[in-house]
């Protein structure tokens, strides 16, 4: 009994000295002053850093997808030139380029001419109002010397030479500064020495002689509609006009007079 005694005496006395559990075993709470300020709030957790791998912190974008550039496909180019001179010389001149990086393929078809070699040149104008004379000197934007074909100082209109129905690839635009539309083509009489006979005219015009036929280089004109058109609106006409006949036959049958409405429309046929 003297130990429960002194044990009950001992917590009275502990809960009597403690300010908060007063103010917790208090039936009835004391009045907040408007002025006090409740104690600041103090967190018992710490933040704590955690190291990260190095391929954790670096992220991987996927690549895009590339794309494939749109190519675009250069039309193909054409000049027609027809070869005319004082002389019995005459022939074609078709060039064909696929694209403007491309060599333009030369195909010429001549006749009149005699056995042998002759001097094939592009002139500086496209005029033959007076002759051959009129297309002035050989086509030289660089101001060289006139050579080969596949030399590196010559002439950019030295074509060296032909041979009647000769095919041939040529290293000349048909479009840009050096383009051959709107010069001439002209055919000489003797062989082209390329600039290495010796002569005095070998640097200036190969010594290739007269001037036999000469032309001017044009592009090739495009009709406005194809044979396939053509010929469809040409069925198009005949079905419209056979129809229009199978009608008026139809109504000339209905009011009697049949003769006079197929010969009025066969005339207008």
């Amino acid at each position: 009994m003297q130990a429960a005694a002194s044990t009950a005496m001992a917590a009275h006395a502990i809960l009597s000295t403690s300010p908060s559990s007063c103010a917790l075993l208090s039936p009835v709470s004391k009045p907040v002053a408007a002025n006090h300020q409740p104690p600041a709030l103090r967190s018992l957790f710490h933040g704590v850093n955690l190291p990260l791998r190095q391929s954790m912190a670096s992220l991987s974008l996927a690549a895009p997808s590339t794309r494939k550039p749109l190519t675009v496909v250069a039309a193909t180019k054409k000049a027609v030139a027809v070869l005319k001179g004082t002389s019995s010389v005459e022939g074609v001149v078709t060039l064909t380029q696929e694209d403007d990086a491309g060599p333009t393929t030369v195909n010429v078809r001549i006749t009149g001419l005699t056995p042998g070699l002759h001097g094939f040149h592009l002139h500086e104008y496209g005029d033959t109002t007076n002759g051959c004379i009129s297309t002035g000197p050989h086509f030289n934007p660089n101001g060289l010397t006139h050579g080969a074909p596949e030399d590196e100082v010559r002439h950019a209109g030295d074509l060296g030479n032909i041979i009647a129905n000769a095919d041939g690839i040529l290293p000349i635009p048909l479009s840009g500064p050096n383009a051959v539309v709107g010069r001439a083509f002209v055919v000489h009489e003797l062989e082209d020495d390329l600039g290495k006979g010796g002569h005095e005219l070998s640097l200036s015009t190969g010594n290739a002689g007269g001037r036999l036929a000469c032309v001017a280089a044009v592009p090739k004109k495009r009709t406005s509609l194809s044979k396939k058109r053509i010929r469809k609106n040409i069925w198009k006409r005949k079905g419209y006009w056979a129809a229009l006949k199978a009608y008026s036959l139809a109504k000339s049958l209905y009011t009697g007079r049949s003769k006079s409405f197929w010969c009025d429309y066969t005339k207008k046929e």
